[in-house]
């Protein structure tokens, strides 16, 4: 029963007559250390300062800190004459400080504002665009061009954005090439990689010259894409067929002329080569006839009558033949040999 008792007590005293927790225990308040309250007010506040002080630019980055709309510094990606004094020619940007590199950098809290810009390198496009060459074709072109932001402080008080920049550069680099292509003939265009080469380098330089006023610099424009349109498929497939006709044509004819000439002049050596025979053939046959007469001569001179024997008998092979029927007189010098008569 004791042992009850001292248990109800204790129970009691803590509950209370209704069983529940006292005031005292249940509302007890934690106590924090002022040594701790000063380290956390002095870590949040080393935080604002550091991301209010300082900022960073990376190695693609390039800014400009401006107060109250003033600009204060230029970070860019390298600093070289050109820029230099592209910002200070202009009087309101005399003190402007030119920064380069990557890093973390000191500006004033809350007055000054940083606006960064990319270093990398940018793609602009264009649509297929139909442009007309020096012997009046259509062609259809896309082109683009790599461009990159190299001033940012003139880059940021003329176009500002990327999209704005790349509306100058449609404008720009459009009316040149189109300038270029209307001097170009179409075949030359299609089929001519280094003159295409060298006229988009010089659109290239000639873009850089009106840009630079904006901090932009062209790197490189390239033709992507030439075609031609559809309506001008059947017209240039035509005009190819009659071309290769004509230089068909111009090959059969240069060969007929060749083959006359060649003719010709065989012809012509055929009737040479036969003049030089008769000629080496009768002088050949009037030196057997005269080495003949010569024969006949010195027989006759030899033995006359035998001769005049011998010359009857070549006659008689000549004259007669099988058949042959002539009528002659019994004292004819033609048939002495005949009749036996003398």
């Amino acid at each position: 029963m004791e042992r009850f008792f001292d248990k109800f007590q204790r129970n009691f005293e803590v509950h209370g007559p209704d069983g529940e927790q006292s005031r005292e225990k249940r509302f007890k308040k934690p106590s924090i250390s002022k040594r701790g309250l000063g380290g956390f007010i002095f870590v949040m506040l080393a935080y604002v300062l550091a991301t209010n002080c300082f900022f960073t630019v990376n190695e693609v980055e390039q800014a400009v800190v401006t107060r109250f709309g003033e600009v204060q510094t230029v970070i860019v990606k390298k600093i070289t004459p050109e820029i230099e004094k592209e910002i200070y020619d202009i009087p309101q940007f005399e003190d402007v400080k030119i920064r380069e590199g990557k890093g973390l950098f000191f500006k004033v809290p809350v007055i000054d504002q940083v606006e960064k810009y990319t270093s990398r390198l940018l793609t602009y496009n264009t649509l297929a665009r139909e442009v007309t060459t020096s012997d009046k074709k259509k062609i259809v072109l896309d082109n683009n061009a790599q461009w990159t932001i190299r001033n940012p402080l003139l880059f940021r008080i003329t176009v500002n954005n990327v999209r704005s920049a790349n509306t100058k550069l449609d404008d720009i680099i459009y009316s040149k090439l189109n300038e270029k292509i209307g001097l170009t003939d179409g075949s030359t265009l299609i089929s001519d990689k280094e003159y295409v080469y060298a006229m988009t380098n010089q659109i290239k330089i000639n873009t850089n010259e009106e840009v630079s006023n904006f901090g932009m610099e062209v790197i490189d424009v390239r033709i992507a894409k030439t075609e031609l349109p559809e309506s001008n498929y059947e017209n240039i497939f035509n005009r190819m067929r009659t071309e290769r006709q004509k230089i068909a044509n111009k090959f059969r004819a240069e060969g007929e002329e060749q083959y006359k000439i060649i003719t010709a002049q065989a012809s012509k050596e055929v009737t040479i080569l036969k003049a030089e025979a008769y000629e080496k053939a009768q002088a050949i046959k009037g030196e057997g006839d005269a080495l003949a007469l010569e024969t006949y001569a010195n027989a006759y001179n030899k033995d006359p009558e035998f001769y005049a024997f011998y010359r009857t008998l070549e006659s008689y092979k000549k004259t007669l033949g099988d058949k042959t029927k002539i009528v002659i007189g019994a004292d004819s010098e033609f048939a002495k040999y005949l009749y036996g008569t003398e």
